[in-house]
């Protein structure tokens, strides 16, 4: 577990988007008729009040050609807590696909965090104050949901709640004439969002096999000796890695069954060949000659020429089959009367 290295940059993501709602937020000041005098872009940026006030009140630097002014957004991240009321089961997965592709991984479930964040509103002038505070408050009610991509590796994205939890109020008016005024409206924020684990890059943990024992004594069935055993597993219905096993030795019509190819030792009997999108099941095999079950598995009977690609669908396709793919079933039964049983911890007969 610890020591798999990994990183889904889901808790800088969190805080990007947090800082993202609140940089286009505009002052206006109005001349005494009401039209507007000037337009002010409030800028943002990421760190505690302390540092910006600290910056307001130390003395100039005439080598610094821009000193800080107000009115200023700042926002930290001031906590990381585990939400309990939203945990779900640690052992549960959920299928999901490579972004980009149809390759399935097993993932499992994610932890539910809550991210702390304060938002300060730092202005000189009330008014100022009052109408950035005012172009906050009522998109949250109390949440607002961001949409964001999680792990970008498996297309994760999710609808994080950012839900304002408080909203405090301060003016060092008093502190005297000799310091600058600094209104702060602090307002507290937690963020719902999920943390996920290792994604595998394999497909690794997927069922793709299922084995059924049946008993004929159901009075004890731990103890009871199988009987009779089902086992499916998926088998892909066309050629995916396009091996070109072999090639056809004659034209043949939609409707004939026995055919030749130029070299036959590569396939077996039971075994089936995908010729232009068409399925065919062997059913003997005699030197090059080819005796088959046409259309398997709904695909469309046609014609092929002379030198068309055989392809084999073996187990190496099975394994390429990708979801949303249509897939058949490999079924085996076996009958026994040894009365040996099934041990999950082996794998094996015991």
């Amino acid at each position: 577990m610890l020591g798999t290295y990994y990183y889904h940059e889901i808790i800088r993501k969190t805080i990007i988007a947090f800082g993202t709602l609140f940089n286009t937020i505009d002052i206006k000041h109005k001349k005494q008729d009401g039209s507007a005098y000037s337009t002010t872009r409030v800028p943002i940026a990421y760190g505690p009040r302390e540092k910006f006030l600290a910056r307001l009140e130390e003395k100039p630097d005439p080598r610094k050609r821009v000193a800080i002014t107000l009115p200023r957004l700042a926002f930290e991240l001031t906590s990381i807590q585990y939400d309990n009321d939203r945990k779900v089961s640690t052992m549960q997965t959920f299928k999901t696909l490579t972004s980009g592709t149809k390759k399935a991984r097993k993932v499992y479930m994610p932890v539910p965090y809550n991210l702390g964040f304060r938002l300060n509103v730092m202005t000189q002038y009330n008014e100022d104050s009052l109408q950035i505070v005012e172009q906050i408050l009522p998109t949250f009610q109390p949440s607002f949901n961001l949409s964001i991509d999680l792990v970008e590796a498996i297309g994760e994205k999710r609808d994080v709640p950012m839900v304002l939890e408080s909203v405090t109020f301060d003016d060092n008016y008093e502190s005297g004439y000799e310091e600058k005024r600094v209104i702060t409206h602090t307002l507290e924020f937690s963020a719902k969002t999920y943390l996920f684990g290792n994604v595998p890059e394999t497909g690794t943990g997927l069922i793709k096999k299922v084995q059924v024992d049946k008993y004929t004594d159901t009075s004890n069935t731990k103890t009871a000796s199988r009987e009779l055993r089902y086992v499916a597993e998926p088998r892909a219905l066309k050629d995916y890695n396009n091996d070109t096993t072999t090639t056809l030795a004659e034209d043949i019509t939609a409707t004939k069954t026995q055919f030749s190819v130029a070299n036959a030792g590569s396939l077996s009997v039971d075994g089936y060949i995908d010729i232009g999108d068409e399925l065919m099941y062997i059913k003997t095999i005699s030197g090059n000659t080819l005796t088959v079950r046409r259309g398997e598995d709904g695909t469309s009977k046609t014609t092929h020429i002379n030198g068309d690609a055989v392809h084999i669908v073996n187990s190496t396709d099975d394994a390429l089959v990708e979801l949303g793919d249509d897939f058949g079933f490999t079924e085996q039964r076996f009958d026994y009367a040894d009365g040996r049983v099934w041990s999950p911890t082996k794998g094996d007969d015991v």
